[in-house]
């Protein structure tokens, strides 16, 4: 056999196939030292080791076996696979409302390069239709491709430039916006946009997925259902989130863009509102609000874009013994905000107290956040905080110290002046900082505990 059929197949993963005979495309029965595997051989990342034979079994899943642990491959039949989604023509149907669909690099909908292992994104409208012919029934859709960066890449360049694009469109006569994104920061991003942009007439959803479209439990189709349906018929006018609700598939919810956070790395349900309630829940046949209040949607084309940004703002997470020098250095690095991320309700230990007092000198504003994540920061209940409040940190009330940072990096691109600075911090802009949390915006569950364990059988998690 030549090595072309034998696609990113190297060492000893080459030699074994070699050996047995079986193709990449090929249907195996792989027998192995941990039982017997069945399904088909694909191609391996050309910068994969050569310790593992891929297979695509039944399920839908990808398995890596062991080159050690095989005893016998038998090919039984031989496929190739046409990775490749299909493109077709999207309809526009009259009377549907018209979505823009802004692309920054995240894959909600997607096809997988062998060759390289990445996930390589769908994009035009052509192409998701063909991979989510569904969303026909629901808008008529633009797509706009800004950026082609991982969520970790997203930074103050994206977000001016998001910003003005969703005021061009709004001002063109778009119906709603979504934009894909990846997960790991999109939080950030709906913040940063919150701020942005301000008294939006029309939706501006931003959506992701946790796992690729690939996988048979891919959550990126129903994300973006979801998504497009918020931007086209919701009349809920704000800059949110939208993300799967509980783990199964029966309904997304929409979050408010400075409330929620991601709080698990993998689970399809990572998204939560913080301290709050969801402004909605949301499937493909309806809306059902939940928040009591939120900005609606509008017949006018006015909206107030604030494309400000600062690079000179910094978070300071505490722990026990930090000293002193850890805040000189970001004093003497030129940093002109930073966002304490302190202890209970808010607190750091004494030994900060001399750098406090010189980055106040030299004119660093500095903001006290919490590390509980939900509740108040309350720096007048103990001396440490009263001390803390005259050497120049202000409290951020209930503000999520991801949002405070991105909201003293957008002040600070505005003005400097220390009055101004706090004025604008402390004034909401979109509930940032609430006058309280609801009784049932503050709920963990901890597993094994007799009453949650009978609780969590009647219920999805």
């Amino acid at each position: 056999m030549s090595d072309d059929i034998f696609q990113g197949y190297k060492g000893e993963a080459l030699g074994l196939l070699k050996k047995f005979n079986t193709r990449v495309w090929g249907q195996a029965s792989i027998e192995t030292s941990r039982g017997k595997f069945v399904g088909t051989v694909l191609p391996r990342s050309e910068n994969d080791d050569d310790q593992h034979i891929v297979l695509k079994i039944p399920t839908g899943y990808n398995i890596g076996i062991d080159v050690k642990t095989v005893i016998s491959i038998v090919e039984t039949g031989y496929k190739k696979a046409n990775y490749k989604i299909p493109e077709k023509q999207f309809p526009v149907t009259p009377g549907l409302p018209k979505v823009k669909l802004f692309g920054t690099g995240g894959t909600i909908a997607s096809r997988l390069d062998y060759r390289t292992g990445a996930v390589i994104p769908a994009f035009s409208p052509g192409e998701l239709y063909g991979a989510v012919p569904e969303l026909a029934d629901i808008c008529n859709l633009e797509t706009e491709k800004l950026f082609a960066v991982f969520s970790e890449n997203m930074g103050p360049k994206q977000y001016i430039a998001l910003a003005k694009a969703i005021g061009k469109e709004i001002e063109q006569g778009v119906d709603g916006i979504v934009i894909g994104h990846g997960t790991d920061t999109l939080h950030h991003t709906g913040a940063a946009l919150t701020f942005m942009c301000q008294n939006l007439p029309v939706p501006v959803v931003l959506v992701g997925s946790q796992r690729s479209s690939d996988r048979p439990s891919s959550d990126a189709a129903l994300n973006l259902m979801h998504a497009m349906k918020a931007a086209g018929q919701s009349d809920i006018a704000e800059v949110m989130v939208c993300m799967f609700g509980p783990t199964s598939d029966e309904y997304g919810l929409l979050h408010k863009g400075t409330r929620v956070r991601k709080m698990h790395s993998s689970y399809r349900s990572t998204f939560r509102t913080i301290g709050d309630t969801p402004l909605a829940m949301i499937n493909r046949k309806e809306i059902t609000p939940i928040h009591k209040t939120y900005h609606k949607r509008r017949n006018d084309r006015n909206v107030k874009i604030m494309p400000y940004f600062s690079d000179e703002v910094t978070m300071l997470y505490y722990y026990p013994g930090m000293r002193p020098d850890t805040l000189d250095a970001l004093i003497d690095a030129g940093y002109k905000g930073i966002i304490f991320v302190g202890t209970g309700l808010g607190h750091v230990n004494k030994e900060l107290y001399p750098a406090i007092e010189r980055a106040h000198a030299k004119g660093v504003h500095m903001f006290m956040t919490l590390q509980t994540i939900w509740g108040y920061v309350h720096m007048f209940v103990y001396d440490t905080g009263r001390d803390m409040m005259a050497k120049g940190i202000i409290p951020a009330g209930n503000m999520l110290p991801e949002v405070a940072w991105v909201k003293l990096s957008w002040v600070l691109g505005q003005t400097n002046d220390p009055a101004e600075v706090k004025r604008l911090m402390l004034t909401p802009v979109n509930d940032e900082i609430t006058d309280r949390e609801p009784y049932n915006g503050y709920l963990v569950y901890q597993g094994g505990v007799p009453e949650v364990e009978a609780f969590i059988k009647k219920v999805h998690k």
